[in-house]
């Protein structure tokens, strides 16, 4: 392979692989969103005899949504910082400044921080509202847990 078809195969490999993630991040953002918002609906308290039992089945995943919405903008910040430097490469390499090459590789290495962002953003508006869920749930176990006391 000739050195230019191997630049072109690592930026498309970087670009591929990133978006590939942050991708899948926003899938499984949105997969675990769904199933929590189901099981809430689903769930009786009267079911629990334990709080904590119900702690545990309220917050399950929870910290997944919490991982990929603090980790989303480090992946894209990882594929930004990859590609100006096959940027910076290249034109090192070709010994030429050109200023339309030099701008789109960065606006496209770029793009990957954007994406990071895009994916972080919901996930962390997700985990905060099943969060707040699980709390109004394990509220309601309390004050009827309290009520039977009486």
């Amino acid at each position: 392979m000739e050195k230019a078809n191997i630049l072109e195969y690592a930026e498309n490999t970087l670009d591929y692989g990133v978006m590939g993630v942050l991708i899948l991040m926003s899938i499984v953002t949105l997969w675990l969103f769904i199933e929590r918002m189901m099981f809430y609906k689903s769930v009786r308290t009267e079911d629990y005899m334990y709080r904590d039992n119900l702690d545990l089945d309220l917050t399950d995943n929870i910290g997944v949504l919490g991982a990929i919405g603090t980790n989303a903008p480090y992946v894209g910040l990882l594929g930004t910082v990859i590609g100006i430097m096959i940027t910076f490469y290249t034109m090192g390499d070709v010994g030429a400044v050109d200023a339309k090459k030099i701008m789109v590789g960065l606006a496209l290495a770029l793009k990957a921080t954007a994406m990071g962002l895009v994916v972080a953003m919901p996930a962390i508006v997700a985990y905060t509202i099943a969060l707040r869920k699980a709390e109004r749930i394990l509220t309601k176990f309390d004050v009827e847990q309290e009520a039977k006391a009486k």
